[in-house]
């Protein structure tokens, strides 16, 4: 078991690693891809650190003896605190949209950590053949936000609707995006939606998905009213229309190599359940740099 312990925890640092974050003991724990005891974690740590085979910084843990890893994760978690407060009423006015019928927070913010360039981004799970509706008004009304400098408050970049809820790609990078997402609203709709991604406990045996939101998902007036008025053949026949009309667009920007304002590449994977990033750039990217980093610290796995 130390083995198997140390082991897991390189694996834990190796990941958050990639993106220079440190972590606690408590949270080495939470990302662990096995079950182990708190006390068998804590005599691990100090007999990797002993080795020198990782570093402790303070009260985190780093694969790199940098201090001022330290002091980045301090800075961002307290940058963080502050845009959560704007993320979760962010969040409680993308719910009025029509058929949202559940918001979450991604990226780094749900992590805790937020610099100058951090975006907030949402997860949003929408109506059973709404989506391409819900996320064109939605896309539509981020155009307005370009005018007063608040579009990257609104980066709304992976949709799912009520067919789709499992997450069809299962690996370590989704697995950790799920088990971080913070919701916003939709209580019923988000338990489901982690009912039915319960496979994340393969690859964190110490944690469960699903956590309370934290506002309420009363809807309005325009809300009830436009789903009213689309819930019928004109809604079905719309919905497909902006589905064709995005994918085609997406498709030149991938052929272009269009990038983002961080210089990443933009790609958009569609179909009639979903719009979610182009798994085959920044995931992709993520999964090959943690494959090299186990193999740097001789540590393998099969769960990717």
């Amino acid at each position: 078991m130390p083995v198997q312990a140390e082991q897991s925890i390189i694996k834990a640092l190796a990941y958050f690693d990639i993106f220079n974050y440190p972590l606690t003991r408590e949270e080495i724990y939470y990302f662990l891809d096995q079950p182990v005891a708190m006390d068998a974690v804590a005599r691990a740590l100090k007999q990797l650190v002993q080795d020198q085979r990782l570093f402790q910084l303070g009260n985190f843990y780093s694969l790199q003896a940098d201090p001022a890893l330290c002091t980045r994760r301090t800075d961002g978690n307290h940058k963080a605190a502050q845009l959560l407060k704007t993320a979760y009423r962010v969040g409680g006015f993308l719910y009025q949209f029509p058929f949202v019928r559940g918001i979450g927070i991604s990226g780094s913010l749900s992590k805790n950590f937020a610099d100058q360039d951090t975006d907030i981004d949402f997860f949003i799970i929408t109506c059973r053949n709404r989506l391409w509706i819900a996320r064109t008004l939605m896309h539509l009304f981020k155009k307005l936000t370009y005018i007063t400098g608040h579009q990257h408050w609104y980066c709304m970049n992976y949709y799912i609707d009520e067919e789709a809820m499992c997450i069809h790609e299962q690996n370590i990078f989704t697995a950790t995006e799920l088990i971080t997402l913070l919701p916003v609203c939709g209580n019923g709709t988000m338990d489901t939606f982690y009912n039915q991604n319960n496979w994340t406990v393969e690859y964190f045996p110490n944690q469960s998905i699903g956590k309370p939101s934290m506002l309420t998902t009363r809807s309005g007036w325009f809300k009830k009213a436009l789903e009213w008025m689309l819930d019928n053949r004109l809604g079905d026949a719309l919905d497909s229309f902006l589905m064709h009309i995005t994918s085609r667009r997406w498709k030149k920007k991938e052929l272009l190599k269009r990038t983002n304002t961080h210089g990443d590449l933009m790609g958009l994977e569609t179909g009639k359940h979903f719009s979610k990033p182009n798994p085959n750039f920044f995931q992709k990217k993520v999964l090959e740099t943690y494959a090299t980093k186990l193999n740097q610290f001789s540590v393998h796995s099969s769960k990717f």
